[in-house]
C-alpha cells in the first residue's frame, strides 16, 4: 500500500508568493527523487472550529491562510529512500537554513495507507 507524508501549516498572505516558489521547488525536488505525487493546496472551505480545526491546529493568525500538503510514495521504505535524497539535495538544504518563523507551527507526519481507490 501507498505511504503518505502529510503537512498542515499557516502561511502569511504577505509571504504567499515566496511560499509558492518554495512549493514549486519542493515539487521538483521530491518528484526528481522518486515521489509518486506532490500536492500543495490552499484553504478554501476550512471553517474555524470550537474544539479543533485546521486553523486552530496551526494557530492561524488573521492574515494567514492554511496550506494542506501531501507527498505519496510506493511504501514506507520508498519514502525513507526518497526523503534521504531530498534532505541531502543542495537545493533543499539552502532553504532549510532560512526557514520563516511560521514554519514552527507546521504539523507533519507519515501515514500508512490502509484503504485506497
Amino acid at each position: 500500500m501507498t505511504y503518505v507524508d502529510g503537512f498542515v501549516l499557516p502561511v502569511p498572505k504577505g509571504e504567499w508568493e515566496e511560499y509558492r516558489k518554495n512549493a514549486e521547488l519542493g515539487k521538483t525536488v521530491w518528484m526528481e527523487h522518486g515521489a509518486l505525487s506532490y500536492v500543495e493546496a490552499a484553504a478554501d472551505d476550512v471553517p474555524d472550529g470550537e474544539v479543533t480545526s485546521f486553523p486552530l491546529a496551526v494557530k492561524r493568525e488573521e492574515n494567514e491562510t492554511v496550506v494542506f500538503s501531501y507527498v505519496t510514495y510506493a511504501s514506507r521504505e520508498h519514502r525513507d529512500e526518497v526523503m534521504k535524497k531530498v534532505m541531502e539535495d543542495p537545493r533543499m538544504k539552502a532553504g532549510m537554513d532560512k526557514m520563516p518563523a511560521y514554519m514552527k507551527r507546521l504539523i507533519y507526519g507519515g501515514f500508512q495507507v490502509f484503504v485506497e481507490a
